[in-house]
């Protein structure tokens, strides 16, 4: 299986002299180079940089970080993303056989770099999903979504945990795998939508198949999976097939029981 998540805005700083060999090269390089160009071109100009990046008095510094992209400062995907989510997986406290499942299932889809492994070496930077870079010649999405247009060719059973606007940039086929919507349940029974603890929630819950070490082909392998850990995974009662499984937890709670 694939495991799909959102980049982060946050970032770890520094890193070491690894490769910058990344996944997907003979679909995502172009694009890649493109977007990589695109970007330095823009960040080469302070205030549209600030603007356009919408960097604020706290951060206005990180539009440097594009400029310096090649400066061989780099680190695996995985422990280059921080915030929620990647607190709540928190790969630096799994143990070896955990991280191994990490590296060999996880992807991230990045706005920069596009579809990259766990173990991707990448560098520090700052680029959303929505930003319009002037020097490209197709909108952000577009570019990202033609490059992407035959990615999913023989693809597994992929479990996509992207937010929306990651996920556009390379929208799953129908039938090649489920997105999670992350809910909770109040004390009355009802359930809401979450915000803040829906990022936690789908970390905690790619923390969980770590360290199960599962290998998941199907919806019905996954639901089977969550049913024996005890974790709240469900299909969408009115529209089962379409709909994006159902992961409930504790109001207000980090976890995925």
């Amino acid at each position: 299986m694939r495991v799909l998540l959102p980049p982060s805005e946050t970032k770890r700083l520094g890193g070491s002299g690894l490769s910058e060999t990344l996944s997907f090269a003979e679909d995502l390089s172009a694009a890649r180079a493109a977007v990589r160009s695109a970007l330095i071109d823009l960040s080469g100009d302070e205030d549209a940089a600030i603007r356009v990046l919408k960097l604020g008095v706290k951060n206005r510094g990180e539009a440097a970080l594009n400029l310096a992209l090649s400066s061989g400062e780099l680190l695996p995907a995985i422990e280059r993303y921080t915030g929620v989510l990647y607190d709540a997986l928190d790969v630096d406290s799994l143990a070896p056989g955990a991280r191994t499942w990490v590296d060999a299932h996880v992807f991230v889809q990045s706005a920069l770099f596009g579809l990259i492994a766990a173990t991707d070496a990448v560098p520090s930077y700052r680029l959303s999903a929505s930003t319009r870079l002037p020097a490209l010649t197709k909108p952000l999405k577009r570019t990202w979504q033609d490059a992407h247009a035959n990615i999913w060719d023989e693809a597994p059973y992929v479990l996509d945990l992207r937010a929306k606007d990651y996920a556009a940039l390379a929208p799953l086929p129908v039938g090649v795998g489920d997105m999670v919507e992350v809910l909770s349940r109040a004390e009355d029974g009802t359930l809401r939508a979450l915000n803040h603890f829906n990022k936690a929630g789908k970390g905690s819950l790619v923390r969980e198949l770590a360290q199960s070490q599962v290998d998941v082909h199907s919806r019905g392998e996954l639901l089977s999976w969550a049913a024996e850990r005890g974790i709240e995974l469900s299909e969408a009662e009115d529209d089962p097939k379409s709909s994006p499984l159902r992961l409930i937890t504790n109001i207000g709670a980090p976890g995925v029981r």
